[in-house]
């Protein structure tokens, strides 16, 4: 059986309406599957009201934290939608990208003299998660690449923000308060992102686990199989469960749906401990 717990919708920086992601979702045969849109539950609260009896769907987001050392990012699974802890903290991430949203416009303007329409800026502000796809798209737009991954790396990833996001005890908090799982994701780093070394990893997991981290995202589209040893490892040595996710964002990217495996392995659903907890 095939499982992918880590996607995302038009509600965040996905481009998969939620009709659309069913579509895939059952073209890819996944049969459990959370999706988990960037600081926003919108999406994830809109779909669960459209999975078919066949299906097994299970609430999420990913918020974008940062700790003392870097970036993180953390997955929230089963909460209570209607937590004010979480809703508060969701708030605040919309707060942050906004920010981040205005550090990057003023990048782009300072360092490329790029400036777009007032029609286009009220549009990237009225998104639920603006990130950088939808940058990347509008730079399309204009002409200044050919293709959103090129815009990102040429024009966007010079800017650094990663203060503008919210604490990761923050992150943790929400989801546990919230009667969620947290989970960290793409541990050693997802796309666009180097890949951490071992210490790196290991000191980041020590202060997550303080807060209460449940698990890891073992299984990831962009690491190989000694890399999810590796992973497997930790959260053995540590009683985490274990979760996996291809991080697909339609046409965003180029992570196939229900791709856990850099290397083509198929990973079983039995794998994930996470699905176990998530029954109970």
């Amino acid at each position: 059986m095939r499982a992918d717990m880590h996607m995302h919708s038009h509600y965040s920086d996905g481009s998969d309406d939620l009709e659309t992601l069913l579509k895939h979702v059952e073209e890819n045969e996944i049969k459990t599957f959370s999706l988990t849109d960037h600081d926003t539950i919108l999406g994830t609260i809109k779909i669960e009201t459209m999975i078919p009896d066949d299906l097994t769907f299970y609430r999420g987001i990913e918020f974008s934290a940062i700790t003392k050392y870097r970036e993180v990012h953390i997955l929230g699974y089963n909460f209570d939608p209607n937590n004010p802890i979480l809703l508060e903290t969701i708030e605040e991430g919309k707060r942050k990208r906004a920010l981040k949203l205005e550090n990057r416009l003023r990048y782009l303007k300072e360092q490329f003299n790029i400036t777009f329409k007032q029609e286009d800026l009220d549009y990237l502000y009225s998104l639920n998660a603006v990130a950088k796809p939808h940058l990347g798209r509008m730079l399309m737009k204009y002409g200044y690449c050919d293709s959103i991954s090129e815009g990102i790396t040429k024009y966007i990833n010079g800017c650094k923000v990663d203060h503008d996001r919210i604490d990761y005890k923050e992150a943790i908090h929400a989801i546990k308060e919230a009667g969620g799982i947290a989970v960290w994701a793409h541990p050693l780093g997802g796309e666009h992102v180097r890949h951490f070394e071992p210490w790196e990893c290991e000191r980041q997991l020590d202060l997550l686990l303080q807060e209460g981290l449940d698990g890891m995202e073992c299984y990831y589209s962009r690491y190989t199989t000694k890399e999810e040893d590796y992973l497997l490892s930790l959260a053995h040595k540590h009683h985490l469960l274990i979760s996996g996710g291809s991080d697909y964002h339609g046409k965003n990217k180029t992570v196939k749906m229900g791709c856990l495996n850099s290397e083509g392995e198929a990973i079983d659903a039995s794998k994930l401990t996470l699905l176990d907890a998530l029954c109970q």
